[in-house]
């Protein structure tokens, strides 16, 4: 399944960047576990394993890092949403803000 399928307002996000980063803006509702902390804060996701969740950062590169961990883990449903921009214009072109 695409990710333009399956993100709509009740979607998890996950932003695996540094809380300095987050604080300089971030998707709103997001839980913010820098990916040095996704091993022992992995609990925290709500849904993790149940249903989908999408793990995003600057680039892409540590939110793809943090669904490998947690894929290796056991989890399943997990997705890579690139960057932060590429999540908010996704959002937007479904009017979810």
């Amino acid at each position: 399944m695409k990710l333009s399928e399956l993100i709509d307002a009740t979607t998890p996000f996950v932003d695996v960047r540094t809380p300095e980063e987050f604080a300089t803006g971030h998707i709103e509702g997001a839980l913010n576990i820098p990916l040095a902390d996704i091993a022992t804060k992995k609990d925290e996701i709500k849904g993790l394993g149940e249903k989908p969740v999408v793990f995003y950062c600057r680039s892409g590169n540590r939110s793809g890092l943090a669904v490998h961990q947690l894929q290796l883990a056991g989890y399943g449903m997990l997705y890579n949403g690139g960057s932060l921009e590429q999540v908010r214009s996704l959002l937007s072109k479904k009017g979810i803000k």
